[in-house]
């Protein structure tokens, strides 16, 4: 009798943080934050195609059974629901930025902390350069290494996902999504 089955991997190339901004987008077609119901399915089914187009064998063929499989191992609340953090859980995302984000951020208390820090001149904004800073410090803490272009592609990244309105800087409204 076979051991424990190993969960199958895309063997994907790591994806950088605008591309899996890119990929969140577009499985979260309604921008609520979660990928669920219809977008749940869109996803599931688009990366059994790409679990097939890598070479990857699947023994089973009934569709619900393996959605509920990957559900369980890979949605941790159980909400059933995908959310950012579970996705980059997923995805080989370029050095989980994303992730040390949400960390970084993850209590209401330790966001305002965090807001109040970073928005130095006080204006009830995040700024690009604020921005910049708060992610330096966060790579720094997480001990990631990065480089100028690389932090300039976060900042931009961060900003492309919360800033709704476009105005190039993050509103609290904006930030506590």
């Amino acid at each position: 009798m076979a051991g424990p089955q190993q969960a199958p991997h895309l063997h994907l190339a790591e994806l950088t943080a605008s591309q899996f901004l890119d990929i969140w987008r577009h499985f979260d077609a309604d921008g609520n934050g979660y990928i669920e119901g219809k977008e749940l399915e869109n996803f599931f089914q688009e990366l059994e195609s790409a679990r097939k187009g890598a070479g990857v064998d699947s023994k089973k063929d009934n569709l619900g059974e393996k959605m509920k499989e990957f559900m369980h191992k890979y949605d941790k609340n159980a909400d059933g629901k995908i959310e950012m953090a579970e996705l980059a859980q997923i995805l080989p995302t370029e050095e989980n930025f994303l992730l040390c984000f949400r960390q970084h951020v993850g209590s209401s208390s330790e966001f305002m902390e965090a807001w109040r820090r970073y928005d130095t001149d006080r204006s009830g904004y995040i700024e690009a350069n604020e921005l910049k800073g708060f992610l330096s410090d966060l790579l720094k803490k997480a001990n990631r290494p990065y480089d100028e272009p690389k932090l300039q592609e976060y900042t931009q990244t961060i900003l492309r996902m919360f800033d709704m309105n476009g105005d190039g800087k993050l509103g609290l409204s904006e930030m506590s999504r």
